[in-house]
C-alpha cells in the first residue's frame, strides 16, 4: 500500500497512550466483528511468547483498542478505557494467551472467534503508528490494510472462473484467488462492497458458501494504479528540482496524487487536525487526571512559572515544552491525541509547530502547512522503514518526529525547500540509538523527557538549517542507518519493558503499586472503574 500522510504519518485521532497498540489493535478488532457479521460470544487472543505484546498488551493499551474495536467503537470514543469490562458485560468470553507460534513481527495478534454457529480466525501485524495488516483469515494468506472494502468469498469449484467473470462484470480494483487445505477465497478490493444482486450472478458460476464483508478503517482509500511523484528524499529533490516551491506545496502535491484529494480538502483535513491538537493543548495546561498512570499534571505549574517570569529565559523553547509537556498528560489521561507520527511520540512535532507559529503570531493555516511538511518527512520514512518501537527502539518514534518537527520549524520560518529537507536530516542523526525503556510500563516515563527532546533538537536543527548548516549525510542515508541500528538493537530495548529503565528498581516499584491500586479498585462492589 502507498504510503498516505493522513493514513500513515499525521493520525489517527484517537484515545490511549500508544498508536502501535490501541489505535492499530482497534482496527484489528473492527475488521475482526466484520468478520463475524458483528455475531460472537467468544474471542481467544493470541500472543507469541518472544514478541512485544505478552509484557505491554495491558498496561499499554492493546486490550483496550482490540476490544474497542470488537465493540465497534471509534478510536476517539471516550468509552474506550472500560472497553474490556464491557465486551465481557456483552456476554462475550474472553480468553488471553502466551504461545510458542514463532511469529516474526513482534507486533503479531491472533484471534480466534466464536458464535453459535460459526468460527473464523485472523492474524495481523501492527507496523506503526497505528497502521497494521491483517496478513492471514481462516488459514488463507491475504494482505489487508484497511484500505478497500473488501468482500470475501468463501468458494467450492471454480474459483478462476468466478475470478474471471468478476473482472468482466464489475469494476474493481483487485481480485485475489487464494488456497487453503482444499478449500478456495475469493478477496475482492473495490471503492464499494460487491451487492447482493452482483453475488446472485456469481452463484451460477461456482457455489459460494460465505460471504463476509470486512469495511474499511482508514480515512485514506486507495485506488487501482495509485501513483505518487516519489518515494525517496531523493527522488522528491528531483521532482522539485530547485523550482522554489516550498516543502509544504510539495506535501499538498503528493497528497493530492495519493489520495485524490482537491488542495482545498487536502488543507482542510490538515486544519482540522491543528485544531484538535490546539485543545488537546489547552486541555493539558488545564489540567488531567487518571488513576493508572505515573505522572500527574505537571504542565500546569509550569505555566505558571513561565507566565510569572521564573523560569530559565527559553524563548520560544519554553512555550514548546509546556505544549510538550501538556499533550504528553492528555495522551496520559486517555484524552484525545493525534498521533504524529505516534501515540508514544504524539507532542514533540505538534508541539513544536503550534508554540512556535504562535510565538511568530501566524495563523492555523501556517499552522497547517507546517503540519503538512513533516508529513512528507514522515512518508518518506514510513515509505522505507517503520515508525514502531517495537521494531526500531524510539528512535523510530522520537527520531522520525524530530526530522519531521525540524523541517516543519523551517517551513514556518520561510525557509527553503532544501533547508527543510536538511533539518530533518540533521535531527534524524541526533537521534540515533535512542532505546525505547518504558518505566512501569506505561508510555510516559521516559517518553515525556524523549518528546521534549526531540522538540528541542528539532527546534535547534531548523535553525541550524536556515543558517545553511551542512547535514553531511542524505536523508535516506540516515533512514538507512536507523534501520542497520534497529537490527543491532537488542528486543529488550524495542518497548518490551525488558531493559534499560523498566527493569530498575524504582520502575518495578511503580509497575507493582499501580498493578495493586488497579487490582483493589476493579476488585470492589461495582466500582465502575474504567481499567
Amino acid at each position: 500500500m502507498i504510503v498516505s500522510i493522513f493514513n500513515d504519518v499525521i493520525g489517527p485521532v484517537m484515545r490511549g497512550p500508544s498508536s502501535s497498540h490501541c489505535a492499530a489493535a482497534l482496527r484489528i478488532g473492527k475488521l475482526a466483528r466484520d468478520l463475524m457479521d458483528d455475531d460472537f460470544q467468544e474471542v481467544l487472543v493470541e500472543f507469541d511468547r518472544n514478541g512485544s505484546l505478552p509484557t505491554t498488551h495491558a498496561s499499554q493499551g492493546s486490550d483496550m483498542g482490540l476490544f474497542g474495536g470488537l465493540l465497534g467503537w471509534d478510536a476517539a470514543d471516550e468509552r474506550l478505557p472500560g472497553a474490556p469490562e464491557a465486551l465481557r458485560n456483552a456476554g462475550v468470553n474472553i480468553r488471553i494467551e502466551t504461545v510458542d507460534a514463532g511469529d516474526p513481527h513482534p507486533n503479531t495478534y491472533r484471534l480466534t472467534l466464536f458464535s453459535a454457529r460459526a468460527q473464523h480466525s485472523i492474524i495481523a501485524i501492527s507496523t506503526g503508528g497505528g497502521m497494521m495488516e491483517v496478513i492471514n483469515i481462516d488459514g488463507f494468506k491475504v494482505s489487508l490494510c484497511g484500505d478497500y472494502h473488501e468482500t470475501l468469498l468463501y468458494i467450492i469449484g471454480n474459483g478462476q472462473a468466478l475470478a474471471k467473470d468478476l473482472a468482466e462484470l464489475v469494476t474493481v480494483d483487485e481480485v485475489c484467488l487464494l488456497a487453503y487445505c482444499g478449500k478456495q477465497l475469493v478477496q475482492v478490493k473495490a471503492a464499494a462492497f460487491l451487492s447482493d444482486e452482483m453475488i446472485a450472478k456469481l452463484r451460477q458460476v461456482c457455489p459460494i458458501l460465505a460471504v463476509k464483508r470486512l469495511a474499511p478503517v482508514l480515512p485514506i482509500r486507495s485506488r487501482k494504479d495509485t501513483k505518487v511523484p516519489f518515494t525517496t528524499c531523493e527522488e522528491m529533490m528531483v521532482y522539485h528540482a530547485g523550482n522554489n516551491v516550498p516543502l509544504w506545496k510539495i506535501a499538498m502535491e503528493y497528497e493530492q496524487a495519493r489520495g485524490g484529494l482537491s488542495e482545498g480538502e487536502v488543507i482542510e483535513k490538515m486544519l482540522g487536525i491543528v485544531r484538535i491538537l490546539r485543545r488537546s493543548i489547552q486541555h493539558g495546561i488545564a489540567g488531567t487526571q487518571y488513576s493508572d498512570r505515573v505522572l500527574g499534571h505537571q504542565s500546569g505549574k509550569f505555566n505558571d512559572l513561565l507566565q510569572g517570569g521564573r523560569l530559565l529565559n527559553g524563548g520560544a523553547l519554553n512555550r514548546i515544552v509546556l505544549y510538550v509537556s501538556a499533550m504528553m498528560e492528555v495522551k496520559s489521561s486517555m484524552g484525545v491525541i493525534v498521533a504524529a507520527p505516534t501515540a508514544g511520540a504524539c507532542a514533540a512535532l505538534p508541539g513544536a509547530v503550534i508554540g512556535m507559529a504562535e510565538e511568530m503570531n501566524l495563523s492555523e493555516e501556517d499552522m497547517a502547512k507546517a503540519m503538512l511538511a513533516s508529513g512528507i518527512i514522515g512518508a518518506i520514512i514510513a515509505t522505507r522503514w517503520t515508525f514502531a518501537a517495537e521494531v526500531g527502539g524510539c528512535q523510530a518514534e522520537g527520531g522520525s518526529a524530530a526530522a519531521m518537527a525540524a523541517a516543519a520549524l523551517v517551513t514556518l520560518a520561510n525557509g527553503t525547500f532544501s533547508q527543510a529537507v536538511a533539518a530533518a536530516s540533521m535531527a534524524f542523526q541526533s537521534m540515533l540509538g535512542l532505546i525505547c525503556d518504558p518505566v512501569a510500563n506505561r508510555v510516559e516515563v521516559p517518553c515525556l523527557g524523549k518528546n521534549v527532546l526531540a522538540a528541542s533538537n528539532a527546534f535547534s536543527c531548523a535553525n541550524m538549517a536556515l543558517a545553511d548548516f551542512d547535514p553531511v549525510i542524505p536523508f535516506d542515508e540516515v533512514i538507512e542507518a536507523a534501520q542497520r541500528v534497529a537490527g543491532q538493537m537488542p528486543r529488550e530495548l524495542r518497548c518490551t519493558a525488558l531493559g534499560g529503565l523498566s527493569i530498575t528498581k524504582t520502575s518495578l516499584a511503580i509497575e507493582a503499586r499501580l498493578a495493586e491500586k488497579k487490582a483493589t479498585a476493579c476488585d470492589a462492589p461495582r466500582c465502575g472503574c474504567s481499567h
